[in-house]
């Protein structure tokens, strides 16, 4: 094909378009699904691997394709076995992903995002200046190592994803749902969308385009203030997106898909830890049907927040309760090597000098 001149991401094509190259070069369509099949159920990084292909196909495919891998450059693990990895993409940038074990679940949590535009004033993330929104095909081969480390270390399958590392997925739309798709499809990793949560700091707009979209997978606000003068100071997103927006289209995501919401709440010392804190918390809860997760706040380098008393915390979910709301206390997991929410900022040494460039 004349047209092919430089080596093109085979992964940025979808079938229909890698069905009419074979066709075009006089091969059989069903070559282009037999392709497919190995770049996305089977998460080949090699054409070599693709044993079912004639050589002729596959020095075709290594003479006019590249698949761009992403590598685990570091990994650490934790002393109570969380697993924090650096993945090097192709560009030489970098991005964090976490394994959080547990006695019944494997959770990946992932990264949407180079840095974050975002500027959250709790979250070493926000420090980072956001270099680029992540391909779909990048999503995907965090979800695909982190897999293969879980079975490594634990000999446990992948149970759950959460979009709860580097970035703002909503701000990543299209790549981030259609790596959820590429994730759940049959013809990929055939996850279960119900067992995949994304989390966003409140982009009402793209909120309401998810109900549109009707999405199947979980929707998680941080909220972590239910007053708009608070988290305005600790989220600069609310001064476009406040909670009245926010429940607007809350419930206009909870009208089209049925799908309950969870209210994220890190709880920060003598800034939202009180009851009046709580009862404001809980008149938000009445938007949609809720559940709020209370999180452990884990303290970054010259943070101004600190951990809230665990006492406050135990009557802050009890008034909660007492109001008929379910309530998760998610303790931190990860900490002793910077893996636990909030903590992601690229600090190991390739990382950092990946970042200054």
């Amino acid at each position: 094909m004349s047209e092919i001149v430089k080596k093109r991401d085979i992964r940025a094509l979808t079938l229909e378009q890698l069905k009419e190259i074979f066709v075009a070069r006089g091969d059989k369509a069903f070559r282009a699904a037999q392709t497919y099949e190995w770049l996305w159920k089977k998460s080949a990084r090699n054409f070599d691997d693709m044993s079912n292909l004639s050589k002729e196909t596959r020095q075709f495919l290594k003479d006019n394709f590249v698949i761009n891998e992403v590598v685990v450059d570091d990994k650490q693990v934790s002393n109570d076995g969380t697993i924090k990895c650096a993945f090097k993409l192709s560009d030489n940038y970098v991005v964090e992903g976490v394994l959080i074990p547990t006695e019944n679940r494997m959770t990946a949590c992932i990264s949407s995002q180079v840095g974050c535009s975002l500027t959250c004033k709790f979250c070493a993330t926000a420090r980072l200046k956001r270099m680029r929104n992540l391909n779909a095909d990048e999503i995907y081969d965090q979800v695909v190592n982190i897999r293969n480390i879980a079975m490594q270390h634990y000999n446990m399958p992948l149970t759950n994803i959460v979009f709860m590392g580097m970035g703002e997925p909503l701000l990543n739309y299209n790549n981030v749902l259609a790596a959820i798709e590429k994730i759940t499809s049959e013809d990929g990793l055939h996850m279960a969308a119900k067992r995949i949560t994304l989390s966003t700091a409140g982009v009402a707009k793209m909120i309401k385009k998810l109900a549109d979209d009707q999405v199947r997978f979980n929707l998680a606000l941080s909220l972590h203030a239910a007053n708009d003068e608070k988290r305005s100071k600790i989220m600069p997103i609310n001064e476009q997106n406040n909670l009245e927006v926010l429940a607007d289209a809350l419930k206009y995501f909870y009208q089209k898909t049925k799908n309950k919401i969870t209210f994220e709440y890190i709880i920060f010392k003598d800034f939202n830890d009180k009851l009046q804190d709580a009862k404001e918390l809980a008149e938000f809860c009445k938007h949609v049907p809720a559940k709020v997760n209370i999180i452990e706040y884990n303290p970054i380098d010259d943070g101004e927040f600190k951990q809230a008393d665990s006492d406050k915390v135990d009557r802050f979910k009890a008034y909660l309760e007492s109001r008929g709301i379910v309530v998760n206390i998610r303790r931190s997991r990860g900490k002793d090597i910077d893996a636990a929410c909030g903590q992601l900022a690229n600090k190991n040494e390739a990382a950092k000098q990946l970042l200054s460039t």
